[in-house]
């Protein structure tokens, strides 16, 4: 009787070493097709994507108080449109982005009284994402071309900044002039991993 008994602990054990084994081959398979697929390095670029597009707007909110310094940041508006992801563009670009537009463009031209001047930059990457081509919206955004236009903003809000702050040391020593370059510099590494996965 007790050899039966461990005869049948060593089979259940072995079926389940064996079930683990089944698993631990899944789950590594389902690895490399995720990373096949483009999720690894895609993802990386989603996700920069997203920081430098929190990055810009947090540059906008911040030129708008008394951090403002002499940037010109209605180059903002075009990285955003060219770093926000597709699942937030996709939105803006539905129902809801013309809704917002519409009522944005109402305020705008008959009561311009209550449209805050706050408002114009947002209210015009709206009606960017909303009344841009197909070319522009669905092709440019996904390629090198995109990349491109986020590179080149970036490194000219840089030297700008720099230039405004009265030199490289400068612009990392003064208060208004550390949360300005970082996220300046947020805004550089989105292109170039963008790039690099494009490229590779």
């Amino acid at each position: 009787m007790w050899k039966g008994m461990n005869f049948r602990e060593a089979e259940a054990a072995d079926l389940i070493n064996s079930d683990f084994r089944d698993l631990s081959l899944a789950a590594t398979k389902l690895a490399n097709h995720a990373v096949n697929l483009g999720v690894g390095f895609g993802f990386g670029a989603s996700f920069f994507g997203l920081i430098a597009a929190i990055a810009a707007i947090y540059l906008l909110v911040l030129d708008r108080t008394n951090w403002k310094t002499n940037i010109l940041t209605g180059l903002l508006i075009p990285y955003i449109f060219f770093s926000l992801p597709s699942i937030i563009f996709n939105v803006f670009r539905g129902e809801i982005g013309k809704w917002i537009a519409l009522v944005a463009i109402v305020l705008r031209i008959f009561i311009p009284k209550h449209f805050p001047d706050w408002l114009e930059l947002p209210a015009a990457l709206i009606i960017l994402i909303v009344v841009a081509p197909g070319l522009i919206a669905n092709t440019f955004r996904d390629n090198i071309v995109g990349v491109v236009v986020c590179l080149v903003i970036a490194c000219y809000l840089l030297q700008e900044h720099i230039r405004a702050s009265g030199g490289f040391r400068n612009s990392f020593t003064k208060a208004n002039g550390v949360s300005n370059s970082i996220g300046i510099i947020i805004l550089l590494v989105y292109p170039i991993w963008a790039a690099v996965v494009i490229i590779f």
